[in-house]
């Protein structure tokens, strides 16, 4: 089993990414087919970062949704026709921030 460091480092790198690419706001992620594949693409690695994480740890952090990001992740990855990038876009703007500051609280914790 890998160090949990290294799937929260991972989790926030694709939060990080996610950000950049969806940085031009609501308009540019909804007219673009490449920067909504790219951040469907990152939120899937994520959520997957987040399944490989010690139950230990999850157990021990339940503010944070791990079975509402394992649901998301089997979303992205079998329900895939079923995305709509408006839920996308809430999600971006909604649940990440959230997500990415529990993480980075919980990170500092394992430093």
């Amino acid at each position: 089993m890998k160090d949990d460091r290294v799937y929260l480092d991972h989790i926030l790198d694709c939060l990080r990414w996610t950000s950049i690419y969806t940085a031009e706001g609501r308009e540019a992620f909804f007219s673009d087919r490449k920067t909504q594949s790219a951040v469907l693409r990152e939120l899937q690695i994520m959520a997957e970062s987040a399944q490989r994480l010690s139950a230990d740890l999850k157990r021990r952090h339940p503010e944070v949704s791990w079975q509402g990001l394992a649901g998301f992740r089997n979303v992205l990855v079998h329900d895939y026709l079923g995305i709509k990038p408006e839920r996308i876009w809430t999600i971006i703007e909604n649940d990440l921030p959230v997500l990415r500051s529990a993480v980075e609280d919980l990170r500092k914790t394992l430093s």
